[in-house]
């Protein structure tokens, strides 16, 4: 498509400067600077750009978004950090008009430099008569602060790019000086122009091997031991993003608390227990939210409080293997079993080992479409609950996240701070056989295989 503006979104000392003057060198090509700096518009010292000022800019960014963008038939753009204006950085990276230029560069590098030019407060380079030189010290915990924000950063601009359906050009750091890499890149802006030699404006400002510019370069490798450069302990989660449940969300009738229920965990006797707060049925709860709704709610409510209930992964495994599949509510459930897990649920009651073995098919089950592995994507009720807790942060995000298992200690005390008196919790009978009957070790380790999400975000033990 024919881009509009460009962008090139960087970090400090990733050597953005020397990509703009490069680019700045091809005749139709005009980058102004870090427009959107919080403490300068264009480049340090300048207050006013395109006759609207800091202050007017921070009013609102728009009318210089406009004004720069009207380039006059060149293709015209500016560099943009993480830490700049947020309220640029959202638009263009969702603007399809905007062509993203992604530059990188290696974290130990560019966290040195930055190092380096603070120490000496020289950012830039143009006559290597007047370089400043110093050495400085390697600080472990502050660089991994550092690679795990430029990570975070470049996660983001990626995972952007693929749910928006944009692409965008990368080059990196030892690449910004290379002829074909930047007219190839012009071309990609769709612009014409090429270039036959660099501008010399800036100079690389600490060529020397690393363990020079360092006082304590014996720190590196020692760092670098306990870093997982390539995310090798990382368990993959495929898991479909969600939502939020936002129609099972319940609310007092009076008192100013939500209840944001994970399907599979309690939910009625916290529903009934709600209720009795204020002295009314369940059913005259507000419930069946929106968004709108919500917020609503929400402004009408100061000082509210929100909870939700986790349980353990077992026991909400077979509260929904007893409740759900076994009845028969779930069919589709029931013909994945059969057909992928060889599971006979067919036919009258079964036998305690008739049920062992077809609860460990629907722990695998579960485990395969979590992971998916089946046509069949997660139904809230096998979903993990870290997957529905992280769909309802796009919207809220609880206040309390509490445990079935000490559930009517925190409910009373949730009720005192709400002044109120706690009405007693009712109890959730467990279905069908006990649970200890059937569990075994085989079973303890399926339910860590299928929801092992949960075990390492909430911290469960086996039971």
């Amino acid at each position: 498509m024919a881009y509009e503006y460009f962008v090139v979104l960087a970090e400090m000392r990733t050597g953005s400067n020397l990509l703009e003057s490069n680019l700045n060198a091809l005749e139709g090509i005009e980058c102004h600077g870090e427009l959107f700096n919080p403490f300068f518009i264009n480049q340090p010292g300048t207050d006013t750009f395109k006759g609207i000022s800091f202050a007017e800019r921070e009013k609102d960014p728009w009318p210089l978004m406009m004004a720069v963008r009207a380039g006059g038939g060149r293709m015209v753009g500016f560099r943009l950090f993480h830490d700049h204006d947020r309220r640029i950085w959202d638009h263009v990276l969702a603007d399809p008009a905007c062509a993203k230029i992604v530059l990188t560069r290696n974290p130990l590098d560019s966290y040195v430099s930055r190092k380096i030019a603070a120490a000496t407060n020289q950012w830039k380079l143009g006559d290597v008569k007047h370089r400043k030189q110093t050495q400085v010290t390697f600080d472990a915990a502050d660089f991994e602060q550092h690679l795990a924000r430029v990570q975070g950063t470049q996660i983001e601009i990626l995972n952007l790019l693929q749910t928006t359906g944009q692409s965008a050009f990368y080059i990196g750091y030892d690449d910004a000086n290379d002829l074909s890499v930047l007219n190839g890149l012009a071309r990609w802006l769709g612009v014409a122009s090429v270039i036959t030699e660099l501008p010399r404006a800036l100079k690389k400002q600490n060529p020397e091997p690393l363990d020079q510019k360092l006082t304590n370069p014996q720190a590196v490798a020692q760092a670098m031991a306990r870093i997982d450069r390539f995310d090798l302990t990382r368990t993959p989660n495929f898991e479909v993003r969600r939502g939020p449940t936002l129609p099972a969300i319940h609310a007092g009738a009076q008192v100013p608390l939500l209840f944001l229920p994970l399907r599979g965990a309690p939910e009625a006797s916290v529903i009934d227990w709600l209720a009795a707060l204020d002295g009314v049925p369940p059913g005259a709860l507000p419930r069946d939210f929106d968004e709108g709704r919500l917020d609503q709610w929400r402004r009408a409510h100061p000082g509210f409080r929100s909870f939700t209930v986790l349980r353990h992964p077992l026991k909400r495994a077979y509260w929904v293997f007893q409740r759900k599949v076994l009845t028969g509510d779930f069919t589709a459930v029931r013909e994945h079993m059969q057909r992928l897990f060889g599971a006979s649920l067919e036919g009258g009651s079964l036998s305690l080992d008739e049920q062992r073995t077809a609860f460990k098919a629907f722990l695998r089950f579960c485990a395969a479409s979590v992971s998916g592995q089946t046509g069949l994507q997660p139904w809230p009720m096998w979903a993990s609950q870290a997957a529905l807790l992280d769909g309802y942060t796009k919207v809220i995000t609880p206040d309390l996240i509490l445990r079935e298992e000490e559930l009517a200690e925190d409910l009373t005390t949730l009720a005192r701070r709400m002044g109120r008196p706690a009405p007693e919790l009712g109890s959730e009978s467990e279905p069908g056989l006990p649970l200890a009957a059937l569990i075994d070790e085989e079973i303890t380790d399926l339910v860590r295989i299928a929801y092992r999400r949960d075990y390492d975000a909430f911290g469960f033990a086996d039971l």
